[in-house]
């Protein structure tokens, strides 16, 4: 069995192969993209559950201690403990710990 195709015709079947691979390409972006969309959605209503949650234990655990224990004491590590835990993070979030901008020379002396 013998193809006689035209230069044509060759031209119109790569034309189509090339058309059909830029085709699924973008498909798989736009796949790739929605993917992470996702992801990162889930991300921020995950970590909001997450805080509300613990806040919500916070406040509770609090309303007990101060509605129904008459320890001044344990009232202050009760309301304390939150401050605590929130300067930590903050403290930690907005402190720089290193600068990697020095740049390594050759031989490893100093110039």
């Amino acid at each position: 069995m013998t193809l006689n195709l035209t230069s044509t015709q060759i031209l119109v079947g790569a034309g189509a192969l090339i058309a059909l691979f830029a085709v699924w390409r973008y498909g798989m972006r736009k796949a790739r993209r929605a993917a992470d969309a996702a992801r990162e959605g889930s991300r921020v209503v995950s970590l909001a559950g997450r805080v509300l949650f613990s806040a919500v234990a916070f406040m509770g655990v609090q309303w007990l201690v101060i509605t129904h224990v008459h320890n001044p004491v344990l009232v202050l590590v009760v309301l304390g403990t939150p401050d605590l835990i929130a300067a930590y993070v903050l403290t930690r979030v907005l402190t720089v710990t290193s600068l990697d901008t020095t740049t390594h020379r050759r031989g490893g002396g100093r110039r």
